[in-house]
C-alpha cells in the first residue's frame, strides 16, 4: 500500500468523504456518531511526543502541496491509531434505538473483557508500531503503520479477536466489518475537481513520502493503552474515567 504503483491505483478511486460537508462556505465536520477502540489521542498522550509532531509536520507538507481543499486535515490532536472498530452511524442509531441501555451495556461488557485480558498478558514486553509510509484509502490520506515484530502485532491480533468473537458484543450487534489496516489518518478528501489529474496527485503524494522519509528518522509509535472512546465526528474522539482501558 505504501509503494507508488499502489498509489497509483489507488488514486484512480478515490472520493469526497461524507464525514465533512460545506456550509456557508466552510467545511464543517458531519455527524457520524459511534464507538471505537484506540490508542490515546495525541491530546491525551504521554509517550508518543515526537512521534506525533513528527506526523503532524508530514501533514502540512501533504497540505501544502495539494491543491487547496482537496484534503480536509483532521486535527493533530485527535491523531491516533485504531485497534477495534465497534459500531458508528446508521448502526449506531439504530442500535440506540432499539436499546436504550445499548450504551451502558457496550461500555459494561467492554470493561469486563479489559479485565479478563489485562490479566492474560505478558506486559514486559512494549508494544510497537512503526511507520512504513503515506498511503491512499478510497477516502482518506493517511501513515500505514508495521508492527515492530511478532509480539507486538499478535498483542493486537488478539485484543481484536477478544472483542470479535463475544458471543454478549455480538448479540449487540458489534461485528468486524474490516480487516486491520493499521493506519494515522491524516486528513479526508474533500472537494474533487471534474479534472483532477489522478496520476499527478499520486506522482506528489510519492515525492512528499519520499522526502519526508529521507528528511526524517520516523519514531515509532508505542501502542502502549487501547481505549473506548466514543465520538460525534470524525475530529474529536472523548471518554469517561471509568471506560474501559486496557495495558498492553
Amino acid at each position: 500500500m505504501t509503494l507508488p504503483e499502489a498509489r497509483k491505483t489507488q488514486v484512480q478511486h478515490i472520493q469526497s468523504s461524507p464525514k465533512f460537508s460545506l456550509k456557508d462556505g466552510q467545511v464543517q465536520p458531519s455527524p457520524f456518531p459511534g464507538y471505537s477502540i484506540i490508542t490515546p489521542p495525541w491530546v491525551d498522550e504521554t509517550e508518543n511526543g515526537v512521534f506525533y509532531e513528527q506526523l503532524q509536520a508530514l501533514q502540512q507538507q501533504v497540505l501544502q502541496q495539494l491543491e487547496p481543499g482537496l484534503l480536509v486535515p483532521v486535527p493533530s490532536a485527535s491523531f491516533h491509531m485504531t485497534l477495534a472498530d465497534l459500531i458508528w452511524d446508521s448502526a449506531f442509531h439504530h442500535a440506540v434505538e432499539e436499546d436504550a441501555e445499548f450504551e451502558p451495556k457496550l461500555r459494561d461488557r467492554l470493561r469486563v473483557l479489559f479485565e479478563q485480558f489485562q490479566t492474560s498478558i505478558d506486559g514486559s514486553h512494549p508494544v510497537y508500531w512503526q511507520v512504513l509510509g503515506l498511503i491512499v484509502m478510497p477516502r482518506a490520506v493517511g501513515v500505514c503503520l508495521l508492527p515492530k515484530d511478532e509480539a507486538s502485532y499478535q498483542r493486537v491480533v488478539a485484543l481484536r479477536r477478544l472483542i470479535y468473537q463475544d458471543h454478549d458484543l455480538i448479540a449487540l450487534g458489534i461485528e468486524q466489518q474490516y480487516h486491520l489496516t493499521a493506519h494515522v489518518t491524516l486528513g479526508y478528501f474533500g472537494s474533487l475537481p471534474d479534472a483532477l489529474d489522478r496520476e499527478a496527485l499520486s506522482d506528489r503524494l510519492s515525492k512528499i513520502n519520499h522526502e519526508w522519509l529521507d528528511a526524517t528518522d520516523p519514531q515509532p509509535l508505542w501502542v502502549h493503552r487501547a481505549e473506548l472512546r466514543k465520538f460525534d465526528d470524525m475530529t474529536r474522539y472523548y471518554r469517561e474515567p471509568d471506560w474501559a482501558a486496557v495495558s498492553l
